[in-house]
This record gives C-alpha cells, structure tokens and sequence, in this order.
C-alpha cells in the first residue's frame, strides 16, 4: 500500500496514513526527520497541539517532599531560578526520568504562568538524538482533521526549516512509514 521508494505529498500522505488506522485507541501521528547536523534544538508552538494532557507543576518545597517521597505526578516541572538550589535534593530522582527542570528545555523561568499557558496550548521541544541527525516529534493525534495536521506539520517543517532537513517521515504508531517531499 506504501510503495517503499515513493516520496510523497503532506496531503496525500496523510491520507495515506489514515488508511492504515488499525488500533482502537487514538494514535499519535510522529514525524520523523532526518536532518543535515547534530546538535538542533528549540520549541515549536504547534498551532493545534499534540493532543496529549500534560500535567505540569511548579517546583516548591511541597512538590519537592512529594517526590522524596517518591510521589512523581507531572509530565512538565517548571522552576524559578530561586527554587533549583531546592531541587538538588531530588535531582537524583528527576534527572534520569527527564523532569529535572534546566534552561536547555527552557522549563527554568521567573514567570511560570507564561510558561504553563505556552506548554499546555501545544508548545513541543525537539532535538537531534545524541547519536545522529535524526529529530522525532508528535505532531497531533489520528483524530485530528486533516487540516490541523497539516498545519502542525507544516509548521514544525517551518519552524525547523527545510534548508536544515534531508527527509521527512510521517506515521503513526500502528502505521508503516510514509516518506514525505521535504518543501
């Protein structure tokens, strides 16, 4: 149904895609890019989310006895330059799970409501792995409409900048790859 060497169209791969929706919960749709250099990073404000609730939370000394206690209930935590010293105590705890809060994923700030209201209207962080120029991202769920998708898409493509990009894969979790013109 994908022929393997095709390059596709955004429109017509998403329609593509849409075939393949197998599962009874709500995919998530991944684009998968592969990119010229190590080393990208930043935010893209997605116009329409991922779809995903994220819990977020601000670091106090609440929070911080919570998860001492092993209690870890956010997806997000947000401090204020005041608060790290307090969070030396749990980074050992939220490091290797990805939630210690640091200024390279911009989740350190003096105003948290800012912050709360960007992330949870679909703000998304991206980076290349450490090992090569590959960027994974979610850019919305298989019950958007085509056109959210699209925009999401188009966006992030945007946002990145095809200069940067040598080719685009979309998919979704129970879906083949779909590759992508890079425009």
């Amino acid at each position: 149904m994908v022929a393997k060497d095709t390059i596709y169209p955004l429109s017509e791969g998403i329609s593509i895609l849409r075939k393949f929706k197998k599962g009874k919960f709500d995919e998530t749709v991944e684009l998968h890019l592969n990119v010229k250099e190590k080393g990208i990073s930043g935010q893209i404000p997605l116009p329409h989310g991922t779809g995903k609730k994220l819990r977020i939370k601000v670091a106090d000394e609440a929070l911080i006895a919570e998860v001492e206690k092993g209690k870890i209930d956010f997806d997000i935590l947000i401090a204020a330059p005041a608060t790290m010293p307090l969070l030396a105590k749990v980074a050992k705890i939220l490091g290797p799970r990805g939630l210690m809060p640091n200024p390279k994923n911009g989740t350190i700030t003096d105003k948290p409501d800012a912050l709360i209201e960007k992330l949870s209207h679909g703000q998304v962080s991206y980076k290349t792995e450490s090992e090569a120029p590959i960027i994974h991202l979610s850019v919305g769920k298989i019950s958007f409409e085509d056109k959210q998708l699209e925009e999401n898409i188009k966006t992030t493509l945007k946002t990145i900048g095809s200069e940067k990009i040598n080719s685009v894969t979309l998919k979704s979790t129970m879906s083949p790859a779909i590759r992508l013109v890079v425009s």
